[in-house]
C-alpha cells in the first residue's frame, strides 16, 4: 500500500469523529426542539408529542451509541468474542427506522470481536447501500486460527456503492480524499488488515457486496 494513501493519525481520529457527531447531531436536536416546546407555556397542546420526542430521540441516540463504541470504540477493540445473536440485537436497534431488512444467516455463530468491529461496520454500509430498502443478507462465521469469514448481500431497488467507497476500503485514497462517510470503509478495511486480513466491496446490477476476511494467515485465502 501507498503509504501516502492512507491518512494520518491525527486526520482519521478527526474523521471518525465526524461521522460519530453526524449521526448523534439528528436526533440530538430533535430533542433540544423537543425542550424548546415543553419550555414554551403557550404550547401546551404540543406537549405528548414533544415528550414522545423526546423518547425517541433519547432511544436513538442510545443505541447509536451502544453500537458505536463496538463499532468504533475500545468495546471492540478488547480480545474477546461476541455472539452474532449480540451483534444483530444491536444493529437492529441501530437501524430500526431503517428501511433496508437486515437478515442474519445464521444468527448463533461466534466470531473474535477483531471481527464483530469489522462486522458492525459493513453492516452500516449495507444499509447505507439500501437508501429504498431492501434486503441485507449476514454470513459470518469463524475460521481456523481465530480469524472470522465476513460476506454481506444487498439487494434491492437503486442500490448505490459510492466509487470512494470500493477504494477506501482496499486502503486506497479517493481522488477526492477520504471525507466523514468514505472513512468508514477505510476504517472497515484497516483492520482487517491489521489482523492479517483484508476486506473489499463491489457492485454489479443486482446486488451490492461487502466481503471481508480478518485472523493471521487470511491475506493468502482472501485472494483465493
Amino acid at each position: 500500500m501507498n503509504p501516502h494513501d492512507t491518512p494520518s493519525a491525527s486526520e482519521l481520529a478527526a474523521l471518525l469523529a465526524s461521522r460519530v457527531c453526524h449521526d448523534i447531531a439528528g436526533p440530538a436536536n430533535a430533542m433540544g426542539a423537543a425542550m424548546g416546546v415543553l419550555d414554551d407555556p403557550g404550547a401546551g397542546d404540543m406537549r405528548d408529542d414533544a415528550i414522545a420526542l423526546l423518547r425517541s430521540g433519547a432511544q436513538q441516540i442510545r443505541a447509536k451509541l451502544e453500537y458505536m463504541r463496538v463499532c468504533f470504540g475500545a468495546a471492540g477493540s478488547r480480545a474477546g468474542e461476541m455472539g452474532l445473536g449480540e451483534l444483530q440485537t444491536l444493529a437492529g436497534a441501530m437501524f430500526a427506522e431503517a428501511r433496508a431488512q437486515i437478515v442474519w444467516k445464521p444468527a448463533d455463530n461466534v466470531i473474535d470481536k477483531t471481527a464483530a468491529r469489522v462486522l458492525l461496520n459493513l453492516v452500516w454500509l449495507a444499509v447505507d447501500a439500501l437508501p429504498r430498502g431492501g434486503e441485507v443478507s449476514v454470513e459470518a462465521s469463524a475460521t481456523p486460527g481465530g480469524g472470522a469469514r465476513l460476506r454481506l448481500v444487498c439487494t434491492g431497488p437503486r442500490l448505490r456503492l459510492d466509487p470512494s467507497y470500493t477504494l477506501a476500503i482496499r486502503g486506497e485514497r479517493p481522488e477526492d480524499g477520504y471525507d466523514g462517510r468514505s472513512v468508514q470503509p477505510f476504517y472497515a478495511g484497516l483492520i482487517a488488515r491489521e489482523s492479517g486480513g483484508r476486506a473489499e466491496a463491489s457492485q454489479s446490477e443486482e446486488r451490492v457486496e461487502f466481503t471481508a476476511l480478518t485472523g493471521p494467515g487470511q491475506r493468502a485465502a482472501a485472494a483465493e
